[in-house]
């Protein structure tokens, strides 16, 4: 590994120490730098050289690993002499004749004594001329006789005053190498990076911020390698040939999850990180790489291994030798369950790009076959369920009559423990079965009910292609299992935002939601909220003749038996009504809540729903109706767009962008329709308040027009209107918000109207505001939610300049929790109440904390100068006693915009000097950005 200022961070304490021990003293020292492959000795090594060279300090470093056809003394003499005759002294020079004369009387090479005093005067002499120290690099690789003859100069023949510095791995062996570590009068062990190193490391060498799921993901398959440099580069260096990064606002992620991630697929690179200590040889690659491809398809287990070695045939203690020697050098490890596994995962996914020798689905199906021979199919598949993974990965190699039975059993056995491997199991078992066969439909119903009680929606999703396969199927039994399948199917296209209306979509799934009707309840609801678009049959599905479901019901058992009709976690058919009706006005949320037991939702539960279903935020509004029986686990594209929208609403804006960010760049994986257009609607909005117009494009460039939610409407309003196209911006809003009224579409609208008499009052438009405040009183008296209500005080008591009202409508907003809003109202209650410079400096505050950009601060000042206030400067707290007078320097230029080549010129230090510092600061502070160092900065939160 080359020395280079990536393999340096973490490492200046390192550095520092091995700077101090090359300074040649009186009672200079041997300095022994130990360490793992790759962990950086040779560059803490280089960087203390280049340190002590630009001091005025002389580094000798003899070059020992380029003599050849020689060992012991002999080497040492012609690696030193020729650093000598770097010295250009002439009395030196004729010492090194002297060394050269007495090493001729030497016949075998072997040192004696008289040339080992002669090699210390000679370097003592040296030193007194020319102050110098010396290195060696590399020391574990020295022949034993070599590293032998070494130690014994070291111990019993030490030139005086030159300092001695040695890197190499962990030396114990007596015999050879471990001479070395008995000279060294210290030893400094390099320790792996810390986590926070990783990351910084991680983001020096992809030149770009990275989302700590990219980290995390390269420290899980790194293993027990998580903190060796050369480990992390090496996986860095497979990223970029892969293409599996995303770049999103400047900040860098994974396309996938990255268990896929591998060191780099060179075989010498892969000893050096893989088994270090052991010479390549065959028989050990080969075996490895075979279990490497098994691993990937299946579990493997000790008992495993003993049949793998019995199909070896003739090669059968060879490769028993060799998984010996695998788990011997910890390539291989086994858990307290017998499953084997590699220590470094990287290692067996690098083996993974490697041919095998061997034909792995027959050995997977071999496996297979030998355990259901002994047991019996069924019997094998209930006692050793892992074998399921060994039956798919077979694939046809295995017959149906010995795979289905096993693949049945173990996942009905892993059903309760595993439910990941067991829904595995069932795909691959309905991949088999005929949809002719009558046991299809009901193991289809098993693996979605699996699914659903787990919330296992990219599992549904997978079910799709047989469910289809069963609809062309003319059914005498077994409908009911295909409803529930497709119910579920459904379930899953709203929680992974794929909705089966979308111009992507295939016309096949459309059919599954025209020929059940309960599905296409449910996968109508997305377009409501913001996933797709909305189907034309879910507008007002209100029939006023209708009988609920809960007039139908035993009233000694009306809620029980609700619940149960209610088909668990799913929705029934009137609380999807109440869901759908959330978004538009009361009288149809009243309606839907008369077909509804009188307990089922309380008052709480409505303003969440209503809520929620401003935002588009299907995850809330389903908590909000189903309460305890909908199950919230699991990682949907649904439950990460409801951080989003938690994280927006508490003012925790990064948060906020990260996790859409992690939305965008799981969509783009597979190029699918996974996204989720609100999330890039609000992310927009935060680029934009915070003054980075080019980002909040970027993100609305995405959504596309015919998105018509709220939430897109008024991220559209604000970015054209901060891009300075006000006029056409308000007017576009004002068509969408008659268009959303035409459609019954009101939830939500209310923030477009405010932000149109937020507009409206900046240009002084008191016609335009006028017209706003009606159309959000005429909002609320059809809507009759909280949000509306919220909006129409504010506007009302800022327009009439009525305080009350506002005040009112300010506490309506902080009980509710959302920032941005409160942030409004400071700066409104400012302008009209008596008391302006408190309601200045809270949205003064609240600007900095949000990281608000500059055009709003203006505002604030503007509204300042007109009410006579002074305004204070931004409320900071004491930072940590370890930031440096430079640190404040630099955390100050940062808040002012400058750039990494003003702040050097300024700190008279290099652009990567303040590169390297900025990384410092961000570890030290816990930021992860300059936008946030910088607003931690100016609101005082920097502690």
């Amino acid at each position: 590994m080359q020395p280079c200022d990536t393999c340096l961070i973490g490492r200046d304490n390192d550095v520092r120490l091995v700077g101090e021990a090359l300074r040649p003293t009186d009672t200079a020292q041997v300095l022994l730098v130990c360490g793992g492959s790759g962990i950086g000795k040779t560059a803490v090594l280089e960087r203390a050289r280049l340190n002590a060279v630009r001091e005025g300090l002389t580094v000798l470093q003899p070059a020992w690993e380029t003599v050849e056809g020689k060992i012991g003394a002999a080497v040492l003499i012609d690696a030193v002499c020729d650093a000598l005759a770097e010295l250009h002294g002439g009395r030196i020079l004729r010492r090194v004749t002297a060394i050269r004369r007495s090493q001729s009387r030497t016949a075998d090479g072997r040192a004696d004594w008289a040339l080992l005093s002669t090699m210390r005067e000679t370097l003592e002499e040296a030193a007194s001329y020319v102050p110098y120290a010396v290195i060696f690099d590399d020391a574990e690789r020295m022949p034993p006789r070599t590293a032998t003859e070494l130690g014994l100069m070291l111990r019993a023949f030490r030139p005086r005053g030159v300092p001695v510095v040695m890197a190499g791995r962990p030396m114990t062996h007596a015999s050879d190498a471990g001479d070395l570590a008995a000279a060294a009068d210290r030893v400094l062990a390099l320790p792996p990076l810390s986590p926070d190193d990783v990351a910084a490391l991680i983001e020096q060498r992809l030149g770009r911020p990275v989302e700590p799921g990219l980290v995390a993901a390269i420290r899980r398959v790194l293993g027990p390698l998580e903190g060796n440099p050369r480990a992390v580069l090496s996986v860095l260096s497979v990223l970029d040939e892969r293409g599996c990064l995303v770049e999103l606002d400047g900040w860098l992620d994974l396309t996938d999850s990255g268990d896929g991630l591998r060191f780099a697929s060179d075989v010498a690179e892969l000893y050096r990180l893989g088994w270090p200590d052991t010479p390549p040889e065959a028989c050990r690659t080969e075996t490895a790489t075979t279990l490497a491809h098994l691993s990937g398809n299946a579990e493997i287990r000790l008992d495993d291994l003993c049949l793998l070695a019995s199909l070896a045939g003739r090669g059968a203690d060879i490769m028993a030798q060799s998984v010996n020697e695998l788990f011997r050098d910890g390539i291989l490890t086994v858990d307290e369950d017998s499953r084997v596994s590699f220590a470094v995962p990287a290692v067996a996914a690098a083996l993974r790009a490697v041919p095998a020798s061997h034909d792995i689905r027959s050995l997977h199906a071999r496996m297979a076959e030998l355990a259901a021979d002994r047991l019996g199919a069924t019997t094998a598949g209930s006692s050793h369920p892992h074998l399921a993974d060994h039956v798919t990965a077979a694939g046809p190699v295995l017959d149906d009559t010995l795979a289905n039975p096993l693949l049945l059993t173990a996942a009905r056995t892993y059903a309760r423990a595993e439910p990941a491997r067991a829904l595995r199991a069932y795909r691959s078992v309905l991949d088999r079965l005929s949809p002719h066969a009558p046991i299809t439909r009901s193991v289809l119903r098993e693996a979605a009910d699996l699914a659903l009680r787990h919330s296992d929606h990219a599992g549904v999703l997978a079910l799709e292609a047989p469910l289809l396969a069963g609809l062309d199927v003319p059914h005498r039994t077994g409908l009911a299992d295909l409803e529930f399948a497709a119910r579920v199917w459904a379930w899953g296209t709203l929680h992974e935002h794929r909705s089966p209306y979308a111009d992507d979509a295939t016309p096949r799934a459309r059919a599954v939601l025209e020929r059940m009707s309960r599905a296409g309840e449910l996968a109508a609801l997305g377009g409501l909220y913001g996933i797709g678009p909305v189907p034309p049959r879910a507008e007002n599905e209100h029939p006023e003749n209708e009988h609920s479901e809960y007039e139908h019901l035993e009233n000694e058992h009306r809620l029980a038996t609700y619940k149960a009709y209610g088909h668990g976690p799913t929705p029934s058919s009137a609380e999807l009504r109440l869901l759908a009706a959330a978004v538009g006005p009361s009288a149809d949320v009243e309606r839907a809540r008369r077909g509804l037991p009188p307990d089922a939702i309380g008052g709480a539960a409505l303003h969440q729903l209503r809520n929620a279903a401003a935002y588009g935020d299907l995850m809330g509004a389903l908590k909000a109706v189903l309460g305890d029986r909908y199950v919230t686990t699991g990682d949907s594209t649904a439950a990460r767009y409801h951080a989003v929208v938690r994280h927006y609403l508490a003012g925790r804006w990064d948060e906020a962008l990260s996790s859409a960010r992690r939305i965008e760049a799981r969509g783009r994986s597979d190029g699918s329709s996974c996204v989720s257009q609100l999330a890039r609607a609000l992310a927009a909005e935060i680029h934009c308040f915070r003054g980075d117009i080019g980002r909040a494009r970027t993100w609305l460039d995405l959504i596309p027009d015919s998105v018509t939610h709220p939430l897109a409407t008024r991220a559209r309003l604000v970015v054209r209107a901060w891009e300075g196209q006000l006029d056409e911006a308000l007017e576009d809003a004002w068509s969408q918000v008659q268009q959303a009224r035409g459609s019954g579409r009101l939830n939500g609208v209310e923030g477009i109207v405010l932000q149109i008499f937020g507009y409206a009052l900046y240009k002084d438009r008191l016609q335009m505001a006028q017209r706003a405040l009606n159309e959000l009183a005429a909002l609320h008296e059809e809507t009759a939610s909280s949000m509306t209500r919220e909006a129409a005080l504010l506007a009302r008591g800022v327009l009439h300049r009525d305080a009350d009202s506002a005040l009112a409508a300010y506490r309506m907003v902080r009980q509710r929790g959302d920032a941005l809003l409160e942030m409004y109202c400071h700066h409104w209650l400012a302008d009209i109440s008596d008391d302006p410079g408190l309601w200045l400096a809270e949205a003064s505050y609240s600007a900095h904390r949000l990281g608000i950009g500059r055009p709003f601060r203006s505002l604030i000042n503007r509204t300042a100068r007109r009410r006579n206030v002074m305004m204070p400067p931004p409320r900071r707290r004491a930072v940590n006693k370890g930031l440096s007078e430079q640190d404040l320097q630099l955390i100050e230029a940062i808040s002012r915009g400058a750039t990494n080549r003003q702040i050097a010129a300024r700190l008279a230090c290099s652009e990567k000097t303040v590169e390297r510092r900025l990384t410092r600061l961000f570890q030290q502070t816990g930021r992860r950005s300059r936008v946030e160092l910088a607003s931690a900065w100016l609101d005082g939160s920097l502690t």
